[in-house]
């Protein structure tokens, strides 16, 4: 009886993986990133970031800065404050990121040496954002839509099976919009976080590489604490930026008085 019982448990367990795997298998590019952007990320967070500059020189320089985020409903917004050094205290950050593909993200800086705060236009969402080699348009979701996404193979990173998709923009306003020609991204299969990325800059022989470097479960959340995002040009590495997270905090109270450009202009 223990034998058959055993057996029974083996054959039900090799049918269910067979069937995961056959899902995974089944899901087409624009579904898998689809379930990338659709995953939980937490709701109502807050965190302390380092971003971290290194020029192609190794010089280096160090932000900190602290970081509110919150869901309303499908939609996210984000703020940012800078802390040090004294070059960019005071320095603001605002993002509404919305959910409907057919409505514009919204996003505003605050630089405290002009005291006036700035929308971001779409013209100059393909900058960089503060220095770093991540542009304004890195900063919110994707617009699906706007990409045709194609499935290149499946392959294992670091011992955890992986997509390989690439995707292209539809237009050249969304490549000049967004900064970039085109993309490939590695999406884990068994939690659906984009591991590494490499982007060819629009117009410029430059490609840049992200890559997640730490990953962890926080309250239940797969969270990216470490990101690495450097610039090439040929095999020449011209600029790295490199983000950390500290104390991220997720289910917090958080006034909704916080997320505007108001509270922009006044600080933490």
């Amino acid at each position: 009886m223990r034998t058959k019982y055993i057996l029974t448990i083996l054959v039900v367990f090799f049918i269910v993986v067979s069937v995961q795997h056959s899902g995974a298998q089944s899901l087409t590019a624009l579904e898998i990133v689809t379930k990338m952007q659709d995953r939980e990320d937490g709701d109502n967070s807050i965190s302390d970031m380092e971003m971290i500059l290194i020029d192609k020189n190794k010089k280096t320089r160090v932000r900190k800065i602290r970081t509110f985020t919150k869901d309303k409903g499908e939609d996210s917004q984000r703020i940012m404050f800078f802390l040090s050094p004294s070059d960019v205290k005071g320095t603001g950050f605002l993002t509404y990121d919305f959910d409907d593909y057919g409505k514009d993200d919204d996003q505003w800086l605050y630089l405290p040496a002009l005291k006036k705060v700035k929308r971001i236009s779409a013209s100059d969402k393909s900058s960089s954002f503060m220095g770093s080699d991540f542009n304004y348009s890195d900063m919110t979701s994707k617009n699906l839509p706007d990409y045709n996404f194609t499935l290149m193979k499946e392959l294992e990173i670091d011992g955890v099976k992986a997509w390989q998709i690439q995707s292209i923009p539809k237009t050249t306003e969304i490549m000049d919009e967004t900064g970039y020609e085109k993309g490939v991204i590695f999406i884990r299969q068994d939690n659906f976080v984009a591991i590494r990325g490499i982007y060819w800059v629009y117009k410029s022989n430059r490609r840049k590489y992200m890559e997640v470097k730490n990953l962890q479960i926080i309250d239940g959340v797969w969270t990216a604490t470490e990101i690495h995002m450097t610039t090439k040009e040929g095999r020449e590495s011209i600029h790295k930026t490199i983000i950390k997270h500290h104390d991220v905090r997720y289910n917090q109270e958080l006034n909704e008085n916080l997320f505007t450009t108001r509270q922009l202009e006044k600080g933490l």
